[in-house]
């Protein structure tokens, strides 16, 4: 995984400590960020460290702090989940801001995540696996794309849009793949953009074909 932190370089002719090795030919060790685990995030909960009705999400044992939702962001959510539903129709769930499960360490909420099945079906775990996730974005438009985009894709989901309300376009992001680029060392193969005049087919309902006015809040 790529070290997302920043590093700080020393000139040795200041600090002559550094050109030579320490006790056991070792130079010391970094410190590091403590990762959180799923199991561990849960007890925080229990324990009622976080302040009611803070939004937060585990990704890759952090604990994000999620920005309040604006009123457009929040119309956003509702537009894709009433769009969606009747696109998909029976026998998947469309799931507003419910937790998915992606490996130990993380635990996002994406905004709408569709799955196969009835939310009765997830009365006992959270889904691991989606067929679409999206994200509404406006503040937190660079993290969707980047972080947001590899950690699906490291999780092979296969499709993730980005309702990209700052320019009013939906950003589908298809074909998971290895990306050394990316923060996960996943991304997507083909990104592309779709305006108001433009219709989506999901890939998971491909006879179906959605007018991106009827995404867009």
């Amino acid at each position: 995984m790529n070290n997302r932190f920043s590093t700080c370089s020393q000139p040795t002719e200041i600090y002559p400590a550094l050109s030579r090795p320490a006790v056991g030919g070792r130079r010391g060790v970094k410190p590091s960020p403590r990762r959180w685990t799923r199991g561990e995030y849960y007890k925080m909960a229990e324990m009622g460290i976080f302040a009611p009705n803070e939004r937060v999400e585990l990704i890759e044992g952090e604990i994000l702090q999620m920005p309040p939702q604006n009123p457009s962001h929040s119309t956003g959510i509702r537009t894709i989940q009433e769009t969606l539903r009747i696109a998909f129709g029976p026998g998947f769930d469309v799931r507003p801001q419910l937790p998915l499960l992606l490996n130990i360490a993380s635990e996002p909420e994406p905004d709408i995540a569709i799955v196969r099945g009835s939310f009765r079906d997830y009365r006992t775990a959270h889904p691991r696996m989606a067929l679409l996730v999206v994200e509404v974005s406006d503040t937190t438009l660079a993290f969707d794309r980047c972080e947001k985009a590899s950690l699906y894709a490291r999780a092979d989901i296969q499709e993730y849009w980005i309702v990209n309300l700052l320019e009013r376009v939906i950003e589908v992001h298809r074909e998971a793949r290895p990306d050394p680029d990316m923060p996960f060392d996943y991304g997507y193969a083909r990104i592309t953009c779709h305006d108001a005049g433009d219709t989506l087919s999901p890939l998971a309902a491909p006879n179906v074909k959605i007018p991106v006015t009827e995404l867009l809040p």
